[in-house]
């Protein structure tokens, strides 16, 4: 079984969208886990909406608000029964051939971790062929000078996570991938699309400042990496991030 990790916030207008897209899957044997972050929306409704047709998807809700995606990824993680854990936010979408294709692939390459190429869509959902094409594969050094493990397609068998969790910080998946791999394990890159990214209304205004300061913050205070190191692993990021936003 693939336990598909959900964290959800005031996401209406487009989590419909994000479950039809996994009960499409041509493989099966899955249940996604879907944690409501205190939504102020129809995000609820829409959910027991689909949760009263399929029995594999699974509704929790935290007691309060906690404003960031660790604390209800969190929780999935605590409750999850599969042997393979997946990743899809409330707001993206995977291609129907996602789960067989990669777990093929970790099946045959015997990889502990996997992920893949995306294809970056508008807000309201169409695609133009804007393919974002990362590093073939990763170990806890070269992460830290990209992260080029996107969590939306990102699969790892339940012992490789362990008892890692998100921290509630900026650039929370980049530090949990850190976490994963400091402990020997490869992750390796699928090198084909499977999710579609969903790029936010005011993604051109975003804090740029805080994406580079959460970045150092990482891998400076989380984890313990020198100054000097930091400043190049952070200047690597900045060029990357210049390169995949033009596209």
């Amino acid at each position: 079984m693939v336990s598909i990790i959900t964290p959800c916030y005031n996401a209406e207008a487009y989590i419909a969208d994000t479950i039809q897209s996994v009960i499409n899957q041509t493989y099966q044997d899955w249940e996604m886990l879907i944690v409501d972050d205190c939504s102020s929306d129809k995000s609820r409704e829409i959910i027991e909406e689909f949760q009263k047709k399929d029995s594999r998807i699974r509704y929790f809700r935290t007691d309060v608000p906690s404003g960031s995606p660790a604390k209800p990824r969190n929780i999935a993680l605590d409750n999850a029964r599969g042997d393979v854990i997946a990743f899809l936010d409330s707001d993206d979408m995977w291609l129907s051939d996602k789960l067989r294709i990669q777990l093929d692939f970790m099946r045959k390459e015997n990889v502990p971790v996997s992920y893949s190429y995306y294809e970056k869509i508008s807000f309201d959902g169409m695609r133009n062929h804007r393919i974002i094409q990362t590093g073939k594969e990763a170990d806890y050094n070269s992460l830290k000078w990209h992260n080029v493990i996107p969590c939306l397609t990102a699969m790892a068998r339940r012992e490789a996570i362990g008892d890692t969790r998100f921290k509630a910080i900026p650039q929370e998946d980049f530090c949990f991938w850190l976490d994963v791999l400091k402990k020997g394990y490869k992750a390796k890159n699928l090198c084909q699309v499977t999710a579609l990214y969903r790029v936010a209304e005011n993604a051109r205004s975003a804090n740029k400042f805080k994406m580079f300061k959460g970045y150092w913050d990482v891998l400076h205070k989380q984890q313990g990496i020198c100054f000097i190191p930091t400043f190049f692993y952070v200047a690597s990021y900045a060029f990357h991030g210049i390169v995949k936003y033009l596209k």
